[in-house]
């Protein structure tokens, strides 16, 4: 049965289960599998007729052995086959050029990649529920700094025996990702904003988890608490369906043979959907260079680059606001499977003291030979947006412009023309005002009302408008809570 840890403790296995419930452990580590399932040729071949659902449950299962076949499917199939998604499109692989292949991963209820995990999440988790006997109501914990959120609140609502408590930046995220959190239905769910970035607010639940007295009144209350942040286990296991389904459907459409080497390129901050092409690699998917692109704050290419992990540095409110992060929690994951747990806590009391740390000299070779680090400022993602756009009348959004734009600069600095997938992570309408802007600045002035910037972005370029952002137009705010980290713990609803 496969088996998980602590990044801080390996000597405590749990079950995937216990993983998905507990969402942290209780040292403050993040569970990671103690091996890596493979998936082999003849696998990647059988993948090539299936539809989406299908390949999940057969990679999931490779995670999830103390699920049932019958389980997973039930899972999957709610998650990715019950009107949620374009049936048949849940990813989808748009050709830009002859080597790069557009990863859309927005087609979902949200218009952004979390979707392919946080629909299927809330399932995973009432089985685990079930599976360790937990009788207790779960309290969902999220930190965002946009796509998170929103995509957290949809696939928990109205979900029996949880709640979701979201806390998101107040000026950290785009006009329409709050618009989508301060709507959000369902009796379940409560949404704040906070006076802060998202690592304070990512900081603050952290806290929370660890916080004996907190964790006592919890206790005490009937409460137990897990998340749908990407620390959570059943949150990133679900992510690496996707490159993995994408590397088949690069062989399916010719582009590739089955075992030729391909390049993947995502735009990240809290290191998780890299990390998910990771994990795909790291199970025997060909991938060659995993190039991590960041925007202004490129706290993860200085450490690409350097070793050296330093948060002591400004932070940028930018044109891309998922990626506003300078604590990347999934990095710790990473970490560990180059050098396993010794040291680890060190580093990160380390971080948490300073707000620095240095890996050793082995750790950065091994850290420089998986990955390849780039960022671009908010200048060169917009014109990055417009020339994507003039080029190849393909609109995206400020987070995949960032990719696209490292991506251009990784192949003239290297010459390296593999086949490559580039991660689309969301919708433009989501960032109407900053990819107006790059398309047709002239268009964007005077104009303030979210709804006029995206008739006229879509004048300007006719890319379709989706239905889940057109509809927020008429739906009222019924989420307006504004608060600072230090209350974030009174609003869990018990003596916490």
């Amino acid at each position: 049965m496969m088996q998980y840890t602590s990044t801080r403790n390996d000597s405590l296995p749990v079950s995937s289960a216990e993983a998905v419930v507990r969402g942290i452990s209780a040292d403050g580590g993040l569970f990671v599998p103690v091996e890596f399932p493979q998936i082999t040729p003849g696998e990647i071949t059988d993948f090539l007729q299936m539809t989406y659902t299908q390949r999940a449950v057969s990679v999931l299962k490779k995670f999830f052995t103390d699920f049932t076949d019958e389980q997973l499917q039930m899972c999957t199939e709610s998650a990715y086959s019950s009107g949620s998604f374009p049936k048949g499109n849940e990813i989808r692989l748009h050709q830009l050029s002859d080597n790069i292949s557009m990863l859309e991963l927005w087609h979902g209820p949200t218009c952004a990649f979390k979707d392919m995990a946080l629909q299927i999440l809330p399932h995973l988790l009432i089985e685990s529920a079930e599976k360790v006997q937990l009788n207790k109501k779960i309290l969902i914990l999220v930190a965002t700094s946009g796509d998170t959120g929103k995509a957290a609140l949809e696939g928990f609502k109205n979900v029996k025996n949880t709640e979701i408590l979201v806390f998101y930046p107040e000026t950290g995220v785009s006009p329409m990702q709050k618009m989508q959190m301060a709507t959000q239905e369902g009796d379940n769910v409560r949404v704040c904003a906070v006076k802060g970035n998202f690592d304070d607010c990512q900081s603050e639940v952290k806290k929370i988890f660890t916080d004996p007295n907190i964790k006592a009144d919890a206790e005490r209350s009937g409460i137990v608490f897990s998340s749908a942040n990407s620390i959570n286990w059943g949150r990133l296991a679900p992510q690496t369906v996707y490159y993995i389904s994408a590397y088949a459907d690069l062989v399916k459409q010719g582009k590739i043979m089955l075992g030729d080497s391909v390049n993947v390129c995502v735009p990240t901050g809290n290191f998780g959907n890299i990390l998910a092409a990771y994990y795909a690699k790291q199970m025997g998917i060909p991938f060659k260079t995993l190039i991590c692109a960041s925007n202004a704050n490129n706290i993860l290419t200085d450490f690409i680059n350097t070793g050296i992990y330093d948060k002591n540095r400004k932070f940028f409110t930018t044109a891309s606001p998922s990626m506003d992060i300078l604590v990347s929690s999934n990095l710790e994951r990473f970490l560990y499977h180059l050098s396993g747990s010794n040291g680890l806590c060190e580093l990160f009391r380390s971080l948490d003291e300073t707000g620095r740390y240095e890996v050793n000299s082995a750790a950065k070779a091994a850290i420089k030979s998986e990955l390849y680090g780039g960022f671009c400022d908010d200048s060169q993602t917009r014109a990055e947006i417009s020339q994507t756009f003039e080029k190849y009348r393909y609109l995206c959004d400020p987070h995949t412009a960032v990719a696209l734009k490292v991506y251009n600069d990784y192949r003239e600095k290297t010459g390296d023309n593999t086949q490559t997938i580039v991660v689309s992570t969301a919708n433009p309408y989501k960032f109407a005002k900053d990819v107006l802007r790059a398309v047709a600045p002239n268009e964007i002035q005077d104009i303030s009302d979210e709804f006029e910037i995206i008739e006229r972005l879509n004048n300007v370029t006719g890319e379709h408008i989706p239905d889940p952002l057109k509809s927020l137009k008429n739906k009222p705010v019924v989420h307006n809570c504004v608060i600072t980290p230090e209350q974030m713990h009174l609003q869990l609803g018990f003596n916490g």
